[in-house]
This record gives structure tokens, sequence and C-alpha cells, in this order.
């Protein structure tokens, strides 16, 4: 068992030491929370999705915005694309590809901000909400994996994790930067 934690932890280590040691990502953390308090500065909202786990960061992140982070403050327009009986109306009607891509097109205006979540980068629904917010004007933060794929080719901005072999690793490095993605835009708007 204590192999198990400890190369648990190890690996860990080196995901975030790797995801440290690559400048750009820095420089993409900071870009993409400028885009999202000028976006709540001027009135637009955030809207977050993804699946699985990534939906459970993407509904932390609009949480942390509408409630609070480390100290209270007024609220800030968030919402995780994350209602079981919409999702499942949507998922039944029409496909579960056009989930979040259906919800951006009902409430996404421009100059609003996507968040979009995928450990892979390739998942067809959030993929879709991305080109969905491309046309409707949305700015897109991406939050994923290194390499090629489809969520990275369209994103405004993209934070990318190491890859490795398993995901719980990506999500560790997500849900990290979501709470500094917070933490800047707190501080970019004055709290």
């Amino acid at each position: 068992m204590n192999e198990i934690i400890s190369n648990s932890l190890a690996e860990a280590l080196s995901t975030l030491q790797r995801f440290i040691e690559q400048p750009s990502n820095a420089r993409h953390i900071e870009q993409a929370a400028t885009i999202m308090a000028e976006g709540l500065v001027n009135g637009h909202k955030i809207i977050s999705c993804g699946n699985g786990g990534s939906l459970c960061d993407a509904t932390h992140f609009a949480e942390e915005l509408t409630g609070r982070f480390r100290k209270n403050r007024k609220p800030y327009p968030a919402i995780a694309i994350n209602d079981p009986a919409y999702l499942t109306c949507v998922g039944n009607d029409f496909s579960f590809d056009e989930v979040f891509s259906r919800f951006i097109e009902a409430t996404g205006n421009k100059n609003d901000v996507l968040l979009a979540i995928s450990t892979g980068g390739n998942s067809e629904n959030v993929v879709r909400a991305a080109y969905k917010a491309k046309e409707l004007g949305l700015k897109i933060v991406a939050l994923t994996k290194e390499g090629s794929n489809k969520l990275q080719e369209i994103a405004d901005i993209t934070i990318a994790s190491p890859a490795t072999s398993f995901s719980d690793r990506v999500q560790e490095i997500h849900i990290k930067v979501i709470h500094i993605l917070i933490q800047l835009i707190e501080a970019k708007l004055g709290h």
C-alpha cells in the first residue's frame, strides 16, 4: 500500500514539475485570466463545460466565481453547463454531442468567455461547444493536455497539462490552474 501512495505522489509531483518548467503555461494562465476579468468588467459572463471529472472542475470554477474563493466579495456571473435535466433532455432529444453547444447557442453572447475543459481535447460535445462559441463571438479558454487535439486548434488560449498515461494527472493540473485563474481574476478586479 505504501508503494501505491508514494508512486502516486511522485507521479503527481513529476507532472506538476513538468507543467511549471514549460514557460508558456504561466503566460497562458495570465492571458486567460485577463480575458476572463475583462469580460466580467464589461458585463459578460463565463460559461464552463466538461465531462465527468472535468464537469466537476467546470462546476467548481463557476461556484467559486458566483460564491467566493478565499474572501468575501461580490459574485461574478459564471455558469457551468451541469443541469442534469437539461443534459438528459438535449442528449435524448438531439444528441449527447450537442448538450453543450445548444446551451452556448441559447445563452452565449459575443465577448462572453467559454472555459472548455477536456483532458484529451477531443470530447465531441466540448469541441462542438467551442465551435459554437467561436461562431457566436465568445472568447474560448481551453484546459486540456499537450499534443495535437481539436480543442486546442479552436481555442483562443490553451492551457495544456503535460501528457500522461492517466487523465487523473491531467485533472490535477487543471484544478490547480482553475484556482490560480480565480486568484488572478480576483486580483485583476481589485479583490
